[in-house]
C-alpha cells in the first residue's frame, strides 16, 4: 500500500488544515488516511474527504485547554501522563501494523516519535524554523520570551534576560518526562531536548526560505506556507463592510488567550477603524464582553480571502496566520501568545512591515499607535508587497507533491528549495 498516515493534533486548527493541505497535494499519488485522538477541527478532516481513524485516549475539550496552557506557560505540568503515552505509543502500533504507512506525518503529537522509531517507520514533522531557539538563539535571531517580562525579571538588563531565554529551553525537557519514561521502556534513549522531541526523519517548514533565512540541518526541507483554506462562507456584513476607514483584521487562529483577547476588541472602541475579527470561540469563554460598534466579530472565516480586505493585519503571530498575513501583503501588529509565535512576529519585524507589542505591555492606546504608525509607514506597505511576491513564489502545492513522490515513490534524494 501507498498510504500516507496524517496524525495532527486536531484540536488546533493550524496544524489541522496544514495537515490537509498536503494530504490534498498527495492525494492523487498515495493513499490518505488520517488517525486523531480527538479536537474541535476533526470534522475539516472529514469534510475534506478523508477517511480518518479514532484513537484514545481522546483529548476533551478540558484537555485541549490543559494542552495549551501547559504549552503557553501558563501552567506547570505534563502534556499527558505516563499512563496516557503508554496507551498512545500501543495504540499507534497497533495501527501502523494495521496500515504499514509509508510515512507518519505529525506536527504535534509527541507519541509519534516514538511509536514511529519502534516500529521503523519514517516519521515527517510539520515544523518551522522558529521552533529550532537552540539555532535561533546561536545566530542571535530570538530575544527573551514574555514570560519573564513581569517584575521583578524585567527589571534586569535585555541580555540577562535574553541568558534566562537560552537556559529556559533546557527546562523545557522537564515536561517530556512522561513521553521520555515510556520512550526508554522500548530501548529509545537519544530523545532529550526539546528539538530532539521535535525531529523527524524529515522535517517540513511551510514556510518561505526567506522567512527566517536559517542554514538547516540537511533533514529539513522548504515547502509551500499551508493556508488554511477553509471552505465557510463569508458573512454579509464582513462582504460589505464600509471602507471609510481603514479595516483592520484581528484574527488570534485556535491557541490565542481568550482574556487578552477580550481586553484587544474592547481596546478598539471608539477608534478611527473598522475591525474583522474571527474571534467569536474565544469570546465564548470570557463573561461580560463588551463588543465596540466598529467591530464585526464572527465564526471561523476563509481567511485566505478576508485578510486581504484588510489594510492592516492584528495577529498573535502563529505560523498559519503569520503567513496568510504575508500572503495578504499588509502590515502586521503582532501580540503573541508563546515562544514561537514571539520569533515568528520578529522575523516579520526584521523585514520591515510588522511591529511587536509584548503581550504584558498591551493596552489599547499602544495598540492603536502601533498600527496608525505601521498604516502611515509607506515603506512597510512596500516592504510587505514585496514579501508578498516572494510568498506567492512559494505558493505552488505542486512543491508538496513532488518531495513526497520524490522521497516514496521514487525515492530520489530531496534537496532544499531556494528561490
Amino acid at each position: 500500500m501507498n498510504t500516507l498516515l496524517f496524525s495532527p493534533a486536531a484540536y488546533n486548527l493550524a496544524e489541522t488544515t496544514r495537515a490537509i493541505e498536503i494530504a490534498k497535494a498527495c492525494r492523487h499519488d498515495f493513499d490518505i488516511l488520517f488517525a486523531s485522538y480527538g479536537g474541535k477541527f476533526e470534522h475539516l478532516i472529514t469534510e475534506a474527504g478523508f477517511p480518518m481513524r479514532h484513537l484514545t485516549p481522546q483529548v476533551t475539550p478540558e484537555k485541549a485547554d490543559h494542552l495549551y496552557k501547559v504549552d503557553q506557560g501558563q501552567a506547570i505540568g505534563y502534556f499527558f501522563t505516563k499512563t496516557e503515552v503508554e496507551e498512545q505509543v500501543q495504540n499507534e502500533l497497533d495501527l501502523l501494523r494495521d496500515v504499514q504507512p509509508l510515512a507518519v506525518i505529525t506536527g504535534f503529537n509527541f507519541s509519534n516519535s516514538i511509536s514511529c522509531r519502534v516500529a521503523g517507520v519514517p516519521l515527517i514533522w510539520l515544523t518551522q524554523s522558529t521552533w529550532l531557539f537552540d539555532i535561533l538563539y546561536k545566530n542571535g535571531l530570538a530575544t527573551y520570551p514574555d514570560m519573564f517580562d513581569v517584575p521583578p525579571l524585567n527589571w534586569l538588563p535585555e541580555r540577562w534576560l535574553t541568558w534566562l531565554g537560552v537556559k529556559s529551553m533546557a527546562m523545557t525537557a522537564l515536561i517530556f518526562r512522561p513521553f521520555r519514561q515510556v520512550a526508554q521502556a522500548y530501548g529509545i534513549n537519544q530523545l532529550k531536548t526539546f528539538t530532539e522531541w521535535l525531529t523527524g526523519d524529515f522535517n517540513l517548514l511551510p514556510e518561505p526560505a526567506e522567512f527566517c533565512g536559517l542554514d538547516l540541518p540537511p533533514s529539513f526541507h522548504y515547502i509551500p506556507p499551508l493556508i488554511g483554506k477553509l471552505d465557510t462562507p463569508i458573512p454579509p456584513e464582513v462582504q460589505n463592510i464600509p471602507h471609510d476607514k481603514p479595516i483592520v483584521y484581528f484574527a488570534m487562529g485556535s491557541s490565542g488567550q481568550p482574556a487578552v483577547i477580550a481586553r484587544i476588541i474592547e481596546g478598539f472602541a471608539g477608534k478611527p477603524y473598522r475591525v474583522i475579527a474571527p474571534v467569536r470561540a474565544h469570546l465564548e469563554k470570557v463573561n461580560h464582553v463588551h463588543i465596540p460598534d466598529n467591530v464585526i466579530v464572527t465564526d471561523w472565516l476563509p481567511a485566505h480571502k478576508v485578510n486581504p480586505m484588510a489594510d492592516i493585519s492584528v495577529i498573535h503571530g502563529g505560523i498559519g496566520t503569520v503567513m496568510t498575513a504575508c500572503l495578504a501583503g499588509k502590515p502586521v501588529v503582532g501580540i503573541a501568545m508563546m515562544m514561537e509565535q514571539e520569533a515568528n512576529i520578529d522575523c516579520l519585524v526584521r523585514k520591515g512591515f510588522a511591529m511587536r507589542i509584548r503581550k504584558n505591555r498591551f493596552t489599547p492606546d499602544r495598540l492603536c499607535a502601533a498600527i496608525d504608525t505601521l498604516l502611515a509607514d509607506e515603506s512597510a506597505r512596500q516592504k510587505a508587497k514585496a514579501f508578498q511576491a516572494v510568498m506567492e513564489q512559494w505558493d505552488d502545492p505542486d512543491l508538496i507533491r513532488r518531495f513526497f513522490t520524490a522521497q516514496f515513490l521514487h525515492h530520489e534524494p530531496v534537496e532544499v528549495v531556494h528561490y
